[in-house]
């Protein structure tokens, strides 16, 4: 729809935004409040936890780029140089959110299937085994209370939204193609918009513009 189309790229560009803005925050969040507590407890290293966390906090920042990308294209709808940034930015991300997913799922099926044995690693257990779940006070250097329950909730809430920037990066994607003029609408979508640009700018003074629009129309028209 070439009438609600830059619309509702920048409202997906606007909820990129948001989600993004929200996951890194609940990243942050789960590294300053459980990670940093097992990323190094006696020398044993959980790397499926840093590195998972690691990549959704990237996966948050990138998403808040791609989201600025699609809003920009919005606005500039027949710039060439922007087309090429969403299709990257927004390819990068879908498949940086998809990365981020699987390690995600990885994380918490790990912490189930232990009981959350791993988020104790640093607390004293010389006694009896301990997990998250045991209602035995232990010797920890942080408090264990609710770690169990508290990770989890959190791993579910960044991988919920970490599905919805994959979703909304593919989108972003095929709307980058569609203005490339590939696909099955491609070719129609990108003519009538730069035919509308070209009529736009034929009474004003910058011919460039106007130049670019007429050269465009007919680089897609001996493509159709």
């Amino acid at each position: 729809d070439k009438q609600k189309g830059p619309g509702r790229l920048m409202k997906k560009g606007l909820t990129l935004i948001v989600v993004g803005h929200v996951n890194f925050i609940l990243s942050a969040i789960v590294h300053g409040s459980v990670l940093r507590h097992i990323s190094k407890p006696n020398n044993e290293i959980s790397t499926e936890y840093t590195v998972s966390n690691i990549i959704s906090v990237t996966s948050g920042l990138l998403s808040i780029a791609n989201g600025i990308v699609a809003i920009l294209v919005s606005r500039n709808i027949t710039n060439l140089k922007l087309h090429i940034s969403l299709l990257v930015s927004s390819c990068v991300n879908a498949l940086l959110s998809a990365a981020c997913l699987v390690g995600l799922l990885l994380s918490i099926s790990l912490t189930i299937s232990g009981d959350g044995d791993s988020l104790m690693k640093g607390c004293n257990s010389t006694h009896m085994p301990i997990n998250a779940r045991s209602p035995v006070i232990v010797n920890c250097p942080f408090d264990a209370t609710r770690i169990y329950d508290t990770t989890l909730a959190l791993w579910f809430s960044c991988a919920g939204f970490t599905t919805v920037e994959a979703g909304l990066s593919v989108w972003c994607f095929v709307v980058g193609l569609t203005l490339r003029g590939i696909g099955p609408c491609g070719h129609t979508y990108i003519r009538e918009q730069l035919e509308e640009e070209a009529l736009a700018s034929g009474g004003k003074t910058d011919p460039g513009h106007a130049t670019q629009g007429q050269r465009l129309i007919r680089h897609h028209s001996s493509n159709a």
